[in-house]
């Protein structure tokens, strides 16, 4: 089949490999009809992850139709249509019992990313995200094979086209979580820090769940001109104001600051000159930047929530000021499989629309200047959609 393979930092190809085919009875074999590339695939694309080998297969938002099924499946059958959440899980354990599924505990032989992880268990394996998790090839490819088939895969029902649902895989379930994390209600307001993705699909969830300011932090114009036109948010661009958190909070009722803040940036922000130099020296491997403008543009008693991918030690966090306004943090990998069927009826009854952030549409074949597009934000590209 050919698939897309890693080789280096910015040296992506599509190439031929083998096919995969069934090793456990709860494994399905995934014919792909759609795929994209995720913000968190440029973490590895830019060579920023550790434990990514040459020839790892990328990608984790994907669907398609099943071709095979191991004999222990019954959730789904082949020729069903289905969507795949990006995390991994078994459906039994102790998080999983708790619909915690992005804490699965025997899904992930890898270690993780956390540095002091002691005798905890890793948490759940991922689709094409190094070996840190799992190290299982990922669905920006003709076929993947997808364990656990009786807990991930969900089937679509055929009035639906996959543009409109293939993103209930990773971001709109990742931004959907971020919004539940913040509290967003009826008359909430919210910070959202980056306009990519996840951020976009942020804003959608917010407004659904009802707020009423919806300020949105980035660099580029072309991407906060679309979240102004799809969702009305208020743009910030922080190449032109200097402190985005002074100038949200002048716009909040009392100078209280926002009742929540959205971090959808993560590690890979443009930090300091100092964040810049440590993570250069390797120093430390996460620039907080956007944590400390989150921090600032908060209300005393709000929350900060963090769907964007930290790991390792942060410069300047201000915990200081966390506890002097008495912030709630909440972040972490998202709980896919919790959150699927209730986004799936949102998307049926025409609520939510994730399809319309869709700039590109590319042939697998074509992949690696996806990527370049993507990575470089030229040719106003939000999101490349592609089919193998």
């Amino acid at each position: 089949m050919r698939a897309l393979t890693y080789h280096g930092s910015h040296d992506v190809r599509v190439e031929t490999v083998a096919d995969p085919v069934i090793l456990a009875d709860d494994d399905i074999i995934l014919r792909v009809t759609a795929t994209a590339i995720c913000g968190s695939d440029l973490h590895l694309y830019r060579g920023k992850i550790p434990q990514v080998k040459d020839g790892d297969i990328f990608g984790h938002e994907f669907m398609g139709e099943v071709v095979e099924a191991g004999s222990a499946v019954t959730r789904v059958s082949k020729g069903d249509r289905v969507v795949v959440p990006f995390v991994i899980a078994c459906g039994t354990c102790f998080f999983c019992a708790m619909n915690l599924h992005a804490a699965c505990e025997t899904t992930n032989p890898g270690r993780g990313a956390i540095l002091n992880k002691k005798q905890i268990p890793s948490g759940a394996a991922l689709f094409g995200y190094s070996h840190l998790y799992g190290g299982l090839p990922g669905g920006q490819a003709e076929y993947v094979r997808v364990p656990k088939a009786n807990v991930g895969p969900m089937k679509i029902p055929d009035t639906l086209v996959d543009e409109q649902v293939l993103f209930l895989t990773d971001i709109l379930p990742t931004g959907y979580q971020a919004v539940l994390n913040a509290g967003i209600g009826p008359g909430s307001s919210v910070a959202i820090y980056g306009a990519g993705p996840v951020g976009l699909m942020a804003a959608a969830c917010a407004r659904l769940a009802g707020a009423e300011q919806i300020f949105m932090i980035d660099e580029h114009p072309y991407r906060l001109e679309f979240a102004r036109q799809a969702y009305g948010i208020i743009p910030i661009n922080f190449d032109e104001i200097d402190d985005p958190a002074t100038a949200i909070i002048e716009q909040t009722a009392g100078h209280r600051g926002v009742d929540a803040a959205i971090d959808a940036v993560g590690f890979e922000a443009k930090g300091s000159p100092t964040e810049t130099i440590l993570t250069t020296l390797k120093l430390e491997a996460s620039s907080g930047k956007v944590l400390r403008q989150c921090i600032a543009a908060v209300r005393r008693g709000g929350t900060v929530s963090v769907p964007g991918v930290y790991a390792g030690f942060i410069h300047g966090f201000l915990f200081g000021d966390a506890f002097d306004k008495g912030l709630t943090f909440k972040m972490g990998q998202t709980h896919v499989q919790a959150l699927l069927p209730m986004l799936l009826e949102h998307v049926e009854r025409g609520e939510l629309k994730p399809e319309v952030i869709i700039s590109h549409r590319m042939n697998l074949e074509q992949a690696a200047e996806g990527y370049r597009l993507f990575d470089k934000k030229e040719d106003d590209c939000r999101k490349v959609v592609l089919r193998p």
